[in-house]
């Protein structure tokens, strides 16, 4: 319906205004905000979703999480069983005994209490019975009765590069004007243990002199671990070796051509260092087992554990089991019993709406998690039964799927099936992979053959380049012809950024580095 203004204009010029209302049909998508978050329910991942269902759990009375055995208890559980309660007692009594109440005392004395204590009359009162249980059930943990302290649940904080870079520097550096340019220094590390930053900033805001910050400095880059307070990696390696007294001239001078060593000109450096090449792959093996980023060891990351949200087997008669993974999928009940029992003591119609509005959103929840684990089990289903070949045959076997493929053939639109295989996993005989691993590009194969996956064809290209010879190094080219060979169509160009992927050197590097080795196990 809409408000339309007419326009009449008559011999005079005059203009007359007038409204009315016309009625119009038509169609328009409309999100609710149920739509909506059943769309976001399908790509959490398993631990947003568990504290998604927490949050809503917390929120609403009659929502209730099923335990292990699928069943949830619909009466409030007591905060401390009545055993624990009674074990307490041993050292806080619930209430007075006999021997130490206000009547007791008073015949024993010959007197009043309040005589004696005017603030406290000594009325009986419990000491906190409850309290006790409950510490004694934190101090078991899970609430044991067996008062054996669980010192796994007990974690400590983790130390931080900033805090364990303090301690030293509270012990190295007896001078108070000394301490406090290494705290100044110790604020510009990275979390990788590079210095950023300048020293002659430094020393103009503390109103230092250069040449102390650099003294100081000097003290803090012999510090735990080595190579902290680094400008550059030159640098960081440099204090690692020095430490180890392995930075002679020639070591030196490898450090001043790292850029070589990135591409691997071994002849080069041996020209350069003065040492023949057994010599360089031992300093190239000192190099290695240095750290680049010393401050990575104290980067504290909160790590997710995947926890596969499918499951595949083989089935007794030669085909695949797909069964979805019930700890990765948490259900909920609705307590209908609880809300008829409130329901019946609402006082007014605005806890009637509540109580409504409480019940509608569980009921929904409820629907939404079923239909979310049914959407995953027909997406995996689907992709099992086109990728066949690489649960037999690894990832050669892999063949070429898209998104759209799978929506049409289980009826979905292909955004569906994009938010459902978005952080999912799926445990195979070959391991666990993300389900967006199953969907590769389409490489096309030659004569009009079946067309090959592309994480297939970056396997294949692996496998050549791991079973080169130094007599024989493939070059881009060479690749494409062996691939052509196996009826794989592919652009010279897409091999090089499929190598350049995986972190392969080129075909000119690659036989430098097989050309030492060589010479090395030959000596």
């Amino acid at each position: 319906m809409r408000l339309a203004t007419a326009q009449v204009t008559g011999k005079d010029r005059r203009v007359a205004l007038a409204q009315r209302l016309d009625i119009k049909l038509g169609q328009s998508l409309v999100m609710t905000p149920q739509l909506l978050q059943s769309i976001r329910l399908l790509q959490l991942t398993h631990a947003e979703l568990s504290q998604f269902i927490a949050e809503e759990i917390e929120r609403n009375p009659f929502l209730e999480m099923t335990g292990a055995a699928g069943e949830a208890s619909g009466e409030p559980q007591p905060s401390a069983p009545a055993e624990m309660r009674a074990e307490a007692g041993d050292w806080v009594a619930p209430e007075l005994s006999a021997e130490t109440s206000a009547e007791s005392i008073a015949d024993r004395l010959d007197t009043s209490l309040e005589n004696v204590f005017p603030d406290d009359p000594g009325a009986a009162e419990p000491l906190a019975p409850d309290m006790a249980a409950h510490w004694k059930q934190t101090a078991t943990g899970n609430g044991a009765t067996s008062g054996e302290f669980d010192l796994e649940a007990v974690s400590a904080a983790p130390v931080t590069l900033g805090d364990h870079v303090r301690e030293q520097i509270a012990f190295a550096l007896p001078d108070s004007g000394d301490r406090l340019i290494a705290l100044e220094l110790a604020d510009m590390l990275d979390e990788t243990g590079y210095l950023r930053g300048d020293l002659g900033d430094v020393a103009a805001r503390l109103g230092a002199a250069e040449a102390q910050v650099a003294r100081v400095l000097s003290t803090l880059q012999r510090f735990d671990p080595p190579g902290l307070f680094a400008a550059s990696l030159k640098e960081c390696l440099a204090i690692q070796l020095r430490q180890r007294d392995r930075l002679d001239p020639a070591m030196a001078t490898l450090l001043d051509h790292l850029d070589l060593l990135a591409r691997r000109d071994f002849a080069s450096l041996t020209r350069l260092c003065g040492v023949d090449t057994a010599d360089l792959v031992d300093m190239l093996a000192e190099i290695r087992a240095l750290d680049p980023k010393p401050g990575l060891a104290f980067a504290h990351e909160g790590m997710e554990t995947v926890v596969p949200d499918v499951a595949v087997r083989a089935a007794p008669d030669g085909s695949w089991l797909v069964e979805l993974n019930e700890s990765a999928m948490p259900r909920v009940l609705v307590n209908h019993a609880y809300h008829a029992r409130v329901s019946r003591s609402a006082l007014d119609n605005a806890d009637n709406v509540f109580l409504s509005e409480c019940l509608q959103s569980a009921n929904w929840l409820e629907r939404s998690l079923d239909q979310r684990a049914r959407t995953i089990l027909k997406v995996a289903t689907e992709i099992v039964r086109r990728q066949d070949g690489f649960l037999i045959n690894g990832v050669a076997g892999l063949k070429p799927m898209t998104l759209k493929a799978v929506a049409d053939a289980i009826a979905m639109h292909e955004s569906t099936v994009s938010r459902v295989t978005a952080n999912k996993f799926m445990a195979t005989p070959r391991g666990t992979f993300e389900l967006k691993y199953f969907f590769t590009a389409a490489i096309a194969g030659s004569s009009d053959g079946e067309a090959h996956s592309a994480e297939a064809v970056r396997h294949r290209i692996r496998q050549l380049i791991d079973a080169e010879t130094v007599q024989k190094i493939l070059s881009d080219d060479d690749i494409v012809a062996r691939l052509g060979d196996e009826g794989i169509e592919i652009a010279r160009r897409t091999v090089a950024k499929y190598r350049e992927a995986m972190n392969i050197a080129s075909s000119v590097q690659r036989r430098r580095e097989k050309r030492a080795l060589e010479a090395v196990a030959a000596a």
